[in-house]
């Protein structure tokens, strides 16, 4: 099937049995990170809050789900051509791992020049080819469409595709599975959001599992984005020269897809700051033993920082990366 109405059928939104179908696809592959609590920061909070550890996972992050379901689709004539993404980071090194794992021919990822050096080198390290950018003045999907049409690379998106849709959306089917089985019923999730494939994926799981919670989308202050068109009910953007410590989660509009399956199904767009996150990040080392990013650690931060209101509430939090340098790490720890 080729398309759906006047849409090509990747830029559809995909049904639950395809995110099923993801999980089936990731199981053994991938980590089925666990879901976390802690009794003391439950009784600072007065609710339940379940941290699922998602920097444990492969390359560091959610982002290898999406990339695992996606790149496992192609024919093996793609897989021969090679394929190309556009990353700040995270996506780049699931792609570049997935790409390797799979025998892809040739893995070629876009990335802002002043993305974390570690960053750089991890998905330099998984094999890939690494081409930077100027983040300001330059457009990563034209030049990641211009780089596929010269050397014929299928084009991966971080977002807007429904298979990476429905990888990322394993991710909000396991909470919901695994919250279950401790006795828990969550009121909420809270995601990290950029372009929001991750918030897609999660709202389409939990219509199935949880129909009475929400997802909220968390950004970080400057970039929220997807907190401003939900409310405005169409999506806008962000304004130009904005910075933030949460590199991976810095998209300057929703995408098409994201917001048309997030506007009629999110609980809410939640903004933090910088120092929140960085707070956030070092609560998850102490509490948990767990390493995050900034940009990984912006629900944390919105449930620690009352952003959703926590007293009396049972909420799922996301802690979506772990690719940190180690001196961003120690200014957390400070």
């Amino acid at each position: 099937m080729d398309d759906i109405g006047s849409l090509p059928w990747h830029l559809t939104a995909p049904s639950f049995a395809e995110i099923e179908a993801a999980a089936d696809r990731i199981r053994g592959v991938l980590v089925e990170t666990p879901l976390l609590e802690s009794e003391r920061l439950n009784a600072q909070l007065g609710g339940r809050l379940l941290l699922k550890a998602e920097g444990l996972q492969r390359t560091g992050s959610f982002k290898a789900r999406g990339a695992w379901n996606r790149l496992s689709l192609l024919t093996p004539e793609e897989r021969a051509r090679g394929v190309v993404a556009f990353s700040s980071g995270n996506h780049g090194q699931g792609v570049a791992w997935a790409g390797r794992r799979l025998g892809v021919a040739s893995v070629v990822i876009l990335m802002p020049a002043d993305a974390p050096a570690a960053k750089i080198e991890r998905t330099r390290g998984w094999g890939a080819e690494v081409v930077l950018y100027d983040r300001v003045h330059e457009d990563r999907e034209a030049l990641g469409r211009r780089l596929s049409a010269e050397r014929g690379l299928v084009l991966v998106p971080p977002y807007e595709d429904r298979r990476v849709i429905a990888g990322a959306g394993t991710l909000g089917l396991e909470v919901a599975r695994q919250a279950l089985a401790m006795g828990a019923a969550p009121d909420a999730l809270l995601v990290c959001c950029s372009g929001g494939g991750l918030s897609a994926g999660c709202a389409l799981a939990w219509e199935a599992l949880l129909p009475a919670a929400r997802v909220f989308a968390v950004e970080p202050e400057g970039f929220d984005d997807t907190a401003r068109s939900l409310a405005a009910g169409e999506r806008v953007s962000n304004a130009p020269g904005g910075a933030s410590l949460c590199d991976a989660v810095l998209a300057m509009t929703p995408g098409v897809l994201t917001f048309s399956i997030n506007a009629p199904r999110l609980g809410g767009g939640l903004v933090v700051s910088d120092a929140e996150a960085l707070a956030a990040m070092r609560v998850a080392f102490e509490e948990f033993g767990l390493v995050a990013e900034p940009g990984g650690a912006v629900a944390l931060a919105a449930a620690l920082s009352g952003r959703l209101p926590m007293a009396g509430r049972t909420v799922a939090v996301a802690l979506t990366g772990a690719n940190v340098d180690p001196t961003m790490f120690a200014r957390a720890l400070a």
